[in-house]
């Protein structure tokens, strides 16, 4: 199911287990996740929702020396304060209306293993107090407890949303920021990669056939088509669901064009430009003025040159926005700092270093 990406000088670039891609951004993610995987390092994974970064999590994990060690998952944005405190560092008895029993912690449970602390972003400042001290201490307290509980736990912390940002807007404290971020890595949304869609494809569909007891393992050649050309905005998620609609929903062994959701049909990406406020219909009429493409039936020019011009406008607007440091753009749009660099030659973009 997993492809070689080819570099065979390189063995950490290799496909690893669970994770699906044979592209130069998945090779990278591979290299970085083994290399940092052997070590106790914090690690902040970077990416749009979708992107798969429970999946890195429980890679490096795995491939740890802790890997034997409990793996817990707690999702920071799904929880109020109180509660979420609570969770991540247990209670006594009484210490707090339905504290009826001491209770264990997340990261008393994550002890000689590792702890995904997904959505990050979403903690309030008293947590990320106490949150820096047990990256820097090893140790808290239960809430409504005195006694101090030391703990070895690695930490590993997901964000949808770039921190850098919300260091500045003071919803996130910059000494926290930096004790996570020891290795970052970037998480490419599905649009970047889209190589990789057939694999994920093939993937899905053996997956949910075995799960439902059907046999769609064919793809339509305009249904193949239309799923690379597709922007994918629920990245790796949104794919996943569409494949298990069509699973369930075909008549026959093969997955048609007519089985995937009208907006995939056409193809098309969001109908206004990010930053622009311009239309795509107005886009498609000035490139086909301009002789750059044409409106031919079932030529995929005039598509392919509008994607180029939406994503060289995109970069150059976050660069702009980002006082054109490459590695913070890059960490907004979801790509890592080398596959900016190629966009940026692809597009004639001279971005700052």
């Amino acid at each position: 199911m997993l492809r070689d990406p080819g570099n065979h000088g390189d063995q950490t670039a290799s496909p690893i287990k669970g994770l699906i891609g044979s592209g130069p951004a998945m090779a990278e993610v591979y290299a970085t996740t083994r290399r940092v995987a052997v070590s106790n390092a914090s690690v902040l994974l970077v990416g749009e929702t979708g992107t798969g970064k429970e999946l890195v999590a429980k890679a490096i994990h795995q491939l740890s020396p802790r890997g034997s060690g409990p793996f817990v998952r707690v999702n920071c944005g799904a929880l109020s304060e109180s509660l979420l405190e609570s969770e991540l560092f247990g209670h006594v008895r009484g210490s707090f209306t339905g504290a009826i029993a001491n209770r264990t912690g997340r990261f008393e449970a994550a002890h000689t293993g590792t702890i995904f602390l997904d959505e990050i972003n979403s903690t309030t400042p008293k947590l990320q107090v106490k949150l820096l001290r047990v990256l820097q201490e090893r140790e808290f307290e239960r809430v409504g407890d005195t006694e101090t509980i030391r703990v070895d736990t690695r930490v590993i912390a997901a964000s949808n949303r770039e921190l850098l940002d919300e260091v500045a807007k003071e919803n996130f404290r910059e000494d926290l920021y930096y004790r996570l971020n020891v290795v970052p890595i970037y998480l490419p949304p599905l649009r970047s990669r889209r190589e990789d869609i057939p694999l994920l494809v093939s993937h899905f569909l053996e997956h949910y056939n075995e799960a439902n007891d059907r046999y769609v393992v064919h793809i339509q050649k305009e249904a193949a088509a239309a799923l690379v050309r597709y922007h994918w905005p629920g990245n790796v998620r949104e794919l996943q669901n569409v494949i298990e609609r069509c699973v369930v929903m075909a008549e026959g062994d093969e997955l048609t064009l007519d089985l995937l959701p009208p907006a995939i049909h056409g193809g098309r990406p969001p109908t206004t430009l990010p930053g622009r406020g311009g239309d795509l219909d107005s886009l498609a009429r000035e490139l086909v003025e301009q002789g750059m493409a044409t409106t031919a039936p079932g030529d995929d020019t005039l598509f392919d040159r509008i994607v180029s011009r939406v994503e060289r406008e995109l970069i150059a607007q976050m660069l702009a926005d980002c006082n054109g440091v490459q590695l913070k753009a890059a960490a907004r749009l979801g790509i890592n700092r080398n596959t900016l660099r190629k966009k940026l030659q692809e597009h004639g973009l001279e971005g700052a270093e």
